[in-house]
């Protein structure tokens, strides 16, 4: 009797000894498990982008990313242009930016570490050629001896060399002086009369136009010639290979932005409004005067393992033309710039 205790208690023992083993084994397969999908998401998120129409800005507007991943902290950082946004990437102070093809042509040339992730819309009616009334311009070839400014290495200035080139103009022949300038820049020379046009991006155009400008000609026009312009989103090499996931979503979230502004034009007007500092009537005319693209569309441009998109031909003939322009020494072959889209 007393053996058949002892072997009782031995037992109940031994199983004690496995059950606390069991329940130790689950609590470290849970922790891990949990440190394993904490590991799959960053803990911040710094997103460069810049104050004009695009599915992008509505997203930050209504917030979406911050909904999806309440436990992320989302940085936005503005820029004035698609060469500041360069140089934060370079210099690695962004995860997410928010550049023109001239601006990803360059940078993927000057081997910049990130690749085009998506494109976020093709530039229409968006950019154009502001000049004032009264300058006595009335079409390209009228701006012999003109003050014209705009932002270099943007897609306002390959658009603005484009238009000329595609009339046959030398601007340096015809003594036309182009201006470097960024948008806050060229609305103060417009308004002090320094400058008789600008070939510029929105809102800054709309506010031109409503201090005495009027559009002669627009990207929407050239793009019809084969001067095509497109905001594109770019990431960190280094932030997409750690978080292939986190990208993926991030373009589910901007395809939402623009399904959203499809379905409520008005609505995402108002939510413009606060962000270009227009008029809900005028922000909702420059959202119009963009092809707005959302996640479907991507494979188009960008293409996908098994295809490459129309994107890097865009990309390589802009960077032919950018050394041209001597905006960059050279221009890499079809190939690099197919490499600078992440499929």
């Amino acid at each position: 009797m007393f053996l058949r205790k002892k072997a009782s208690l031995f037992l109940l023992t031994i199983l004690s000894v496995m059950l606390i083993g069991s329940l130790a084994a689950c609590s470290k397969q849970k922790t891990a498990s949990s440190s394993e999908k904490n590991s799959s998401l960053p803990q911040e998120v710094r997103i460069g982008y810049q104050v004009s129409p695009s599915g992008e800005l509505l997203a930050k507007a209504l917030g979406l990313l911050e909904k999806k991943y309440p436990e992320i902290k989302v940085k936005w950082i503005p820029f004035d242009s698609g060469r500041d946004v360069n140089n934060a990437m370079a210099s690695g102070s962004i995860d997410f930016g928010n550049v023109g093809t001239p601006p990803a042509s360059i940078g993927i040339a000057k081997g910049l570490p990130y690749q085009v992730y998506n494109v976020h819309d093709i530039i229409a009616e968006s950019e154009a050629l502001v000049v004032k009334n009264g300058s006595g311009i009335q079409s390209i070839k009228d701006l012999k001896g003109k003050k014209i400014a705009t932002t270099f290495s943007s897609t306002s200035h390959y658009s603005l060399l484009g238009a000329l080139k595609a009339e046959g103009i030398d601007p340096v022949k015809e003594k036309i002086t182009i201006l470097d300038m960024l948008p806050t820049d060229i609305y103060a020379a417009w308004k002090r009369n320094d400058i008789d046009g600008a070939y510029m991006w929105q809102p800054t155009q709309a506010k031109l136009v409503n201090e005495g400008g009027k559009v002669i000609i627009s990207s929407k026009n050239l793009a019809d010639k084969g001067v095509v312009t497109a905001d594109l989103g770019i990431v960190q090499k280094d932030f997409a290979k750690k978080y292939p996931g986190f990208v993926k979503e991030y373009i589910k979230v901007l395809s939402e932005a623009v399904h959203y502004y499809r379905d409520k034009p008005k609505e995402s007007s108002q939510l413009f409004s606060k962000e270009l500092g227009l008029p809900p009537q005028d922000s909702l005319k420059t959202m119009q005067q963009i092809l707005w693209l959302d996640a479907s569309q991507q494979k188009k441009y960008i293409g996908d393992a098994g295809q490459n998109g129309e994107l890097a031909k865009v990309l390589k003939d802009t960077g032919d033309f950018m050394v041209k322009q001597k905006a960059i020494p050279s221009s890499p072959d079809l190939k690099s710039y197919q490499q600078g889209l992440l499929k």
